[in-house]
């Protein structure tokens, strides 16, 4: 597949996880930072009792790593798991998990005729706005399947706004993500395709924007730790908890 100027059409990117799916844990797994900012994500979603009660999504969940923090975060609550790639859902569904988490093939936007629809006390959608066509109909859609008062954690890569955070993203992706996706997958289109999509995506204010043009209140953005500080955020934004407030 080529990876054009803003990364792969959004229609193959299914397709390239799914390559991609047997050794992407491997992958990632040599980043580590990479599980600790996921758990660090889902914890800001600040969720209650443990989550008791509560009702989760997990939004483009891959092989399950952002499935396994949202659990640590909230271990009682129901949590749905979807993904577009088949592979990379078949990776996470071998994995141990309690009754409480379900998993769904699916993309976003066909959610609802999967059977997967609101309300959701919380949403987390870790690397997935980037391979969504339309975002800020995504977002909306989001908002729509939020309860009043839940929140969306959007886990998300965005280097625009930060000469240096651009430089490192570079430098990383070209030295050590691209040829070890290679080495390991026998396949680097992938991950020149994460190059490519992170360095076109929103800077962190056109981000935030979108979110309030989406419907959300409250929107706003935390860092991450290590290498990924300005690489990776946490965009927060919250459903008013009754309409016109």
């Amino acid at each position: 597949m080529t990876v054009g100027a803003s990364g792969l059409p959004r229609d193959a990117v299914p397709a390239a996880f799914d390559v991609g799916a047997k050794s992407y844990d491997r992958l990632v797994g040599a980043n580590p930072g990479y599980h600790a900012h996921l758990r660090m994500s889902a914890l800001r979603l600040r969720l209650p009792r443990d989550g008791a009660g509560l009702r989760l999504l997990d939004a483009g969940c891959g092989t399950g790593a952002s499935t396994a923090a949202l659990l640590a975060a909230a271990p009682l609550a129901d949590i749905v798991a979807i993904d577009a790639s088949s592979q990379m859902l078949a990776q996470a569904k071998a994995k141990d998990w309690p009754e409480s988490v379900r998993f769904v093939h699916t993309t976003v936007e066909d959610m609802a005729a999967a059977g997967v629809q609101g309300p959701f006390d919380a949403i987390l959608a870790a690397y997935l706005l980037r391979n969504v066509a339309d975002q800020g109909r995504q977002l909306r859609a989001f908002r729509n399947m939020l309860a009043p008062g839940g929140t969306l954690a959007v886990h998300e890569y965005s280097v625009r706004d930060s000469v240096v955070a651009r430089a490192i993203w570079n430098a990383v992706c070209w030295s050590i993500i691209i040829p070890l996706g290679k080495v390991t997958s026998g396949d680097a289109t992938l991950y020149r395709h994460l190059w490519r999509s992170v360095s076109d995506f929103d800077g962190v204010a056109a981000f935030e924007r979108r979110l309030r043009t989406a419907g959300f209140d409250g929107v706003h953005t935390e860092p991450m730790t290590g290498w990924q500080r300005d690489v990776v955020h946490t965009f927060l934004a919250d459903v008013p908890t009754c309409e016109g407030t």
